[in-house]
């Protein structure tokens, strides 16, 4: 329980994967624009520690190389359904929870969620996100 808790235990690793899931954010830049407000060195340090832990990789942008794109791994994509069950906990208590975007996905979240988290895992790891036009 100690690995998992040091991975997704600390806010702000849990905020990137998120961002990553439901929005899409993709760049050092765009995590940065989250409404949190995350400190640039704290961002820095997040994403180095989850690239270490194999749970985020980078790479150079196609569009422009100066830029590095963050994914998740197969190691981060399998924290899905983690995030997903934290995700209908804060949907009970929490008026702004994400999962209130769509009345339909918590139905079926609720009703089946390994299923949706296998079809969330497929989403991300084909580059898409749950809500696109979310991403600012």
């Amino acid at each position: 329980m100690n690995y998992g808790v040091e991975i997704f235990g600390d806010r702000w690793s849990l905020l990137i994967i998120r961002d990553i899931v439901f929005v899409g954010k993709k760049t050092y830049g765009e995590f940065l624009k989250s409404e949190e407000g995350i400190a640039t060195n704290v961002l820095a340090s997040r994403l180095a520690f989850l690239e270490e832990q194999e749970i985020l990789s980078r790479a150079p942008s196609p569009d422009d190389g100066r830029r590095d794109f963050y994914t998740l791994t197969e190691k981060g994509l399998d924290l899905i359904p983690v995030v997903l069950n934290i995700v209908l906990w804060s949907a009970k208590y929490d008026s702004k929870s994400y999962v209130r975007r769509s009345k339909e996905f918590a139905a079926r979240l609720r009703q089946n969620p390994m299923q949706v988290s296998e079809e969330v895992k497929a989403l991300v790891r084909n580059g898409g996100c749950m809500f696109p036009e979310s991403k600012e």
